[in-house]
């Protein structure tokens, strides 16, 4: 195994399976990860992607994450924060606890809000955001490289012009020049 994996067991972070419910020793946090929650009335968004529970302290968390357009991360923060207010509203009375939502919300280029690193503070642990912005960077890009890929194997196959005798190399040279493009904003 590579790096420090802690008792995943796996080779890689992302073969481990999460459980849809943790729980701390001693029960003092609890962890529900895109858990239905069940309300007393029906309410059509009770799927948040991650509820945290403190039990002792009777506070609770609601976040959702999501990768948007550069326009849309104020707009989309704004929909999850309303998206989930009814949910809040019935988990601080259900379970007597303090509830609020906790938009993540990060552009496809890396784009965030003014008020990102304040709800990131509200998240327990040491968060990056550069490294967040890394990563839905990379995503963005894995993407491009997929649409791209596709497209100059499929569309221009059998053809004899210059795009098709080169692709590999001009796929490569997009890739690379839109990573930097994306990241030219941003000190990695």
């Amino acid at each position: 195994m590579q790096g420090n994996r802690g008792s995943i067991g796996q080779k890689h972070r992302y073969e481990h399976v999460l459980k849809s419910v943790e729980a701390s020793q001693g029960g003092k946090v609890t962890i529900l990860w895109n858990q239905q929650v069940q309300t007393d009335r029906t309410i059509p968004n009770n799927k948040p992607d991650i509820i945290i529970c403190y039990n002792e302290k009777r506070t609770c968390m609601l976040i959702d994450v999501a990768i948007s357009g550069d326009r849309n991360v104020i707009k989309k923060e704004a929909e999850k924060i309303l998206k989930y207010k009814d949910l809040t509203i019935e988990i601080q009375h259900a379970w007597n606890v303090k509830a609020k939502v906790i938009p993540v919300i990060i552009g496809a280029t890396g784009t965030i809000s003014k008020s990102f690193r304040k709800y990131m503070s509200n998240i327990p642990g040491n968060h990056e955001v550069k490294e967040l912005q890394k990563r839905a960077i990379s995503g963005t890009a894995h993407i491009l490289w997929k649409v791209l890929t596709q497209r100059y194997n499929g569309v221009n196959a059998g053809t004899s012009d210059m795009s098709t005798m080169n692709k590999n190399t001009r796929i490569v040279t997009t890739r690379c020049s839109l990573g930097t493009w994306f990241v030219s904003g941003i000190e990695v």
